[in-house]
């Protein structure tokens, strides 16, 4: 293994773009409907035309975006392309970039999503990865150990935004506390011994998540802004104490001011400045 990083590189990276370009995350999820809406063929070449568009848009204005990876993967090794050429145009731009990619296995499977999404020398490499803890927190190791070494970040999935996900999610453990709630306090745990908060939590923004967060100070990915429900002025009561990494995601009520360049940048300040007003 490589030297690793000093302490806590990935918490300062995080705290810098939301310093300098706020909060917001915005979600690229080009599904079918919404290229045909931005008038692109369901085709690699849409697909490319739609990317080009977003990273146009985005750039210079968010600090965090998240591609929805499914998005790209259905469309084979050309759609892999055109991720993996919007990954590292954002990247080139100062934009910090959260691939949502929702891995998750053991042993040396494990390891080699975290080398594909993490590992500098991957095409696909990301600032962060969403990653899923129902194998056990303790399966994410090799996660653990790549965002460690690399100055990158994870997001475990806790409390989803979907409805589907609260019988597993809020299932009481032999402890007491949900299950939720226990991949909370071991994200909790696995930070305290990386010295950095190399774990984040997803916790969806459009339901009361339950969850006791006053022990965990890491990066919180908080989908379902916009079109799942969700508004700005929910998340101060949703994440009391817990907002100084907390990045709310708006994707379709973005995105559906496309194709216009300057519609689509201007969709995303509005979201940003309004989460920023709400937090402050």
């Amino acid at each position: 293994m490589t030297g690793r990083p000093e302490a806590g590189v990935w918490r300062r990276k995080l705290t810098a773009a939301v310093r300098s370009r706020g909060r917001l995350c915005v979600g690229i999820d080009p599904h079918a409907a919404i290229l045909a809406s931005w008038g692109l063929d369901d085709s690699v070449s849409g697909l490319d035309r739609f990317a080009r568009l977003c990273v146009e848009a985005f750039a210079s204005d968010i600090g965090v975006v998240k591609p929805q990876v499914a998005f790209f993967e259905r469309f084979g090794s050309g759609g892999l392309a055109v991720l993996e050429r919007t990954i590292a145009d954002l990247r080139a731009a100062g934009v910090l970039v959260v691939a949502d990619a929702k891995r998750g296995d053991i042993g040396s499977t494990s390891e080699a999503y975290a080398r594909a999404w993490l590992d500098p020398s991957s095409p696909l490499a990301s600032d962060a990865v969403t990653v899923s803890p129902y194998l056990g927190v303790g399966a994410l190791a090799p996660f653990v150990e790549q965002a460690t070494e690399h100055g990158c970040g994870l997001f475990v999935l806790a409390r989803t935004s979907n409805p589907e996900g609260a019988t597993l999610q809020q299932a009481v453990t032999p402890t007491g506390a949900s299950v939720a709630q226990a991949v909370v306090d071991e994200a909790a745990a696995v930070n305290a011994r990386a010295n950095d908060d190399v774990m984040g939590l997803v916790v969806g923004a459009t339901r009361g998540h339950g969850l006791d967060l006053r022990t965990f100070p890491g990066p919180i990915l908080a989908p379902g802004l916009g079109a799942q429900g969700a508004t700005a002025q929910d998340l101060p009561s949703l994440f009391q104490g817990s907002s100084e990494l907390l990045l709310p995601n708006s994707s379709r009520d973005v995105l559906r001011h496309g194709p216009d360049v300057a519609a689509l940048r201007e969709a995303a300040v509005i979201a940003r400045d309004a989460v920023e007003h709400a937090l402050a």
